[in-house]
């Protein structure tokens, strides 16, 4: 979930300022590397503009060489070494940020304060860890809800 945000290197300038100009997604090259079902794993070529980027920080790809990130394509036929593009709308990448990281720090932060008022100070902070194995158990088996959520599309270059 951490990956679901991306950029993207394209074979020719004019298709790259096309996907570039729209601010509303991030938008990174890969190659298809493995299909199985209604499920495509693109592996995530570096970014020669990863380096500009104001969201590097939070994004992860630009961390390594490589990324794989899973699709669910159910519309277009591709075929293993193929190159695409993989495109993330920014509102889908705070949704995943805020479930990933904002969200579990309300809920330890809640639970910390909430319980220091009826445990020992050292237990009430072992409880507030303890409370985010539930919740990320909880994403962990909602991943394929999740995966419908956070659409990710795949276009043919």
């Amino acid at each position: 979930m951490k990956a679901l945000i991306s950029h993207t290197i394209f074979k020719s300038y004019a298709v790259m300022s096309l996907h570039l100009s729209n601010e509303n997604t991030f938008v990174h090259s890969g190659t298809i590397s493995k299909i199985a079902g209604d499920s495509v794993m693109v592996s995530l070529e570096q970014n020669v503009h990863c380096e500009s980027c104001r969201a590097k920080a939070s994004c992860g790809i630009s961390e390594s060489n490589t990324k794989e990130i899973e699709i669910l394509n159910t519309t277009d036929t591709f075929k293993i070494n193929e190159t695409v593009t993989v495109e993330l709308k920014k509102t889908l990448g705070l949704k995943a940020v805020f479930w990933a990281y904002v969200f579990p720090f309300i809920l330890m932060f809640a639970t910390l304060i909430l319980a220091s008022n009826f445990l020992k100070e050292w237990l009430a902070g072992i409880v507030s860890l303890i409370i985010l194995i539930p919740y990320y158990l909880t994403l962990y088996l909602m991943k394929n809800a999740l995966k419908s959520v956070f659409k990710i599309s795949i276009i043919k270059t």
